[in-house]
């Protein structure tokens, strides 16, 4: 058995009912997280969830009220320094000195770690070359372009080789080739074995990079599970129809009324009926056949898959009640 498997059969991060309060506000309300080593796991959830709030609890960055919380082993709080041995953090903003280059940086940071000078520069080397940022690592900071930052910030976050990695919306506001380029460093710090929990709010992301999420809403993880398994108990499936003729619509409109599970959604200009309907690719066929039966000529059909966007509207659009949820499902269709 691999190193890396025997790492998953572990948690990196445990969380068991972690409270922070600043004033009346309540930052984390409960929150419970477990997370396996050398896995990908994302925070989801909108601006004020907590999600960088509970990032700086797990990070050592505050005392939460209540609750625990052990990362690497180490109790967060009664064991703080061996938490901090271990992990590495990346935050929404680069934490770097502007007027040092971006090899002196590194190096510094290395220095702070206790590592030997020649060992510094050693690593700061070869993170230079990872991040592609070679070119530039005699310039100063203060020259780099946006994405040249988090990635040089997220490359000091790598300096201790940390066993646990928290990226807090390391993506905000790069291009989208920088965006790919960071996925693709995850994508290999995981396959070595790192641990890496994200926070983020774009949904892609999530899908793209996590085994596991966690929606956040209010200070607490409101659904957990993979990605498939999310959009599989709160996404939904739609079917979309363009019929030929204007004059088709209202009978395209029962026909997929049949199979959906709300009222469907019409856009008379555009000629299109749409409906949320389980299990759409199955239902697919009677869908077609109905509609010949009925003389209904299309122009398009088109089935969307659910998506974590509709995990993320389901539970945090209207709030995480049930009634929020169904109703959430339903505007998915366009109106």
């Amino acid at each position: 058995m691999s190193d890396i498997r025997r790492t998953k059969d572990r948690l990196a991060i445990e969380a068991l009912g972690l409270e922070k309060s600043y004033g009346e506000t309540r930052a984390l309300a409960g929150l419970d997280l477990a997370v396996a080593a050398g896995s990908v796991f994302a925070l989801l959830g909108p601006n004020g969830a907590g999600k960088t709030t509970a990032v700086r609890a797990l990070t050592t960055l505050l005392r939460p009220d209540r609750g625990r919380a052990r990362v690497a082993g180490y109790d967060v709080v009664a064991e703080a320094p061996e938490v901090r041995r271990r992990i590495g953090l990346t935050g929404q903003t680069a934490a770097l000195d502007e007027c040092l280059t971006g090899r002196a940086n590194l190096v510094m940071v290395g220095r702070l770690n206790h590592q030997p000078a020649r060992q510094a520069r050693r690593r700061a080397e070869e993170l230079l070359e990872r991040f592609d940022l070679t070119e530039a690592a005699d310039r100063g900071v203060k020259t780099y372009s946006g994405g040249m930052r988090r990635r040089l910030d997220l490359a000091a976050g790598l300096v201790g080789r940390p066993e646990v990695l928290f990226l807090d919306e390391p993506t905000t506001g790069l291009d989208p080739r920088s965006r790919l380029v960071m996925w693709e460093v995850v994508r290999t710090l995981v396959a070595d074995g790192t641990t890496v929990l994200l926070t983020t709010q774009y949904l892609d992301e999530a899908d793209q990079l996590a085994d596991r999420v966690a929606v956040v809403d209010h200070g607490r993880a409101v659904a957990e599970g993979t990605p498939a398994e999310l959009k599989a108990r709160f996404g939904t499936e739609s079917v979309e129809l363009t019929v030929a003729g204007s004059s088709e619509l209202s009978e395209a409109v029962a026909v997929l009324g049949r199979y959906a599970a709300g009222e469907p959604g019409t856009d008379t200009a555009g000629r299109k009926v749409a409906a949320s309907v389980q299990d759409a690719p199955r239902r697919l066929p009677g869908i077609i056949a109905d509609l010949a039966s009925a003389g209904i000529a299309l122009d398009g059909l088109e089935v969307r898959r659910a998506s974590l966007d509709d995990v993320f509207l389901a539970l945090t659009g209207h709030g995480p009640s049930t009634e929020a949820t169904a109703s959430s499902l339903k505007e998915l269709a366009f109106p």
